[in-house]
């Protein structure tokens, strides 16, 4: 059977098409710019259906999922995942058909790969598309592990996560809302005939704690959707970009942490400096500038970290 989602891979193969002809055009005409290479087209080609079509190769437990979520997940779910109406993602199973439903990840997903999905591409919010495919299975195993979908031995692969059956597999609705617990849906086609508000303004249900203190998320998470080759290495201010080191670190002034350029004043001239920035880096901790931590960047690559302290180091400019 011709499915929409293989219309909807037709149509973005069309749309490549296009953009790149059109890139090319743009090139020759304007002289920048570059046509989109298979490398970037990868980055953004990482859907995967609820068949488990598009799961990488990979495994996780239940057991090591858990150490992965108290690190990189509890500070905005909670440490049972039970957070707050806004994100919550354990509890309510079996509620949806009452009058007091829950409207939770684990009881109004229908498929446990959307869940993988969402993980991979959006998660953790301040450092999307970091997570290597092992831990997102390994999270994956732990929610549904916090939902008492999954038991506490769990693995999960690409061949036993589309197997796993979710409570609400065939009661998904667009009646309710889908970011929320309670509420009214998130979006809906009703047209304002009377008593219209005189402007439109845009605002956001993220809880105060985690409204904007990660900076500029669409303007980190760019670099983040291009797939990286292997063996390049990044500029010291496109590193500190990929890692999202500016979500609290400006290059001139103080945010969460210390500027780049106040980090460079402070450890200028140490024969040392370099080495000891890279494995500060790496292993993150906190206590020199203040009490704010700086989470571990174990996924940045050796190449970047020397690019960015060296930067750094020379002044960050």
């Amino acid at each position: 059977m011709f499915r929409y989602r293989d219309l909807a891979r037709l149509g973005l193969a069309a749309v490549v098409g296009c953009v790149s002809v059109a890139a090319m055009a743009a090139l020759q005409k304007y002289g920048f710019g570059q046509p989109a290479t298979t490398t970037e087209i990868a980055g953004w080609d990482i859907d995967v259906r609820p068949d488990g079509t598009g799961l990488p190769p990979g495994r996780g437990s239940v057991a090591t999922g858990q150490a992965i979520y108290d690190a990189k997940c509890a500070s905005c779910h909670g440490t049972f995942g039970e957070s707050n109406s806004y994100l919550q993602i354990a509890g309510g199973v079996g509620t949806l058909g009452s009058d007091q439903p829950v409207r939770t990840t684990g009881s109004k997903l229908n498929y446990a790969t959307t869940l993988w999905d969402y993980i991979n591409r959006a998660m953790p919010f301040e450092a999307p598309k970091t997570l290597t495919p092992d831990e997102v299975y390994a999270l994956t195993a732990y929610v549904l592990n916090l939902n008492d979908i999954l038991p506490a031995d769990a693995v999960l692969d690409a061949q036993s996560l589309p197997r796993v059956k979710m409570p609400n597999r065939d009661g998904t609705t667009t009646a309710d809302g889908f970011m929320r617990r309670d509420g009214t849906p998130d979006t809906r086609n009703v047209a304002c005939m009377k008593n219209c508000a005189p402007e439109i303004r845009l605002t956001s249900e993220l809880p105060d704690y985690a409204r904007d203190q990660h900076g500029d998320i669409a303007l980190q998470a760019r670099a983040l959707a291009v797939a990286p080759a292997a063996t390049a290495s990044r500029s010291g201010l496109d590193a500190a970009r990929a890692a999202a080191c500016t979500a609290c670190h400006g290059v001139t002034e103080k945010l969460v942490g210390p500027s780049f350029r106040s980090i460079g004043e402070k450890y200028a001239g140490e024969g040392t400096a370099e080495s000891r920035l890279v494995a500060k880096v790496k292993a993150g901790g906190g206590g020199i500038w203040g009490p704010a931590p700086m989470p571990a960047q174990t996924q940045l690559p050796d190449a970047d970290a020397h690019a960015l302290v060296q930067w750094i180091l020379a002044g960050a400019k």
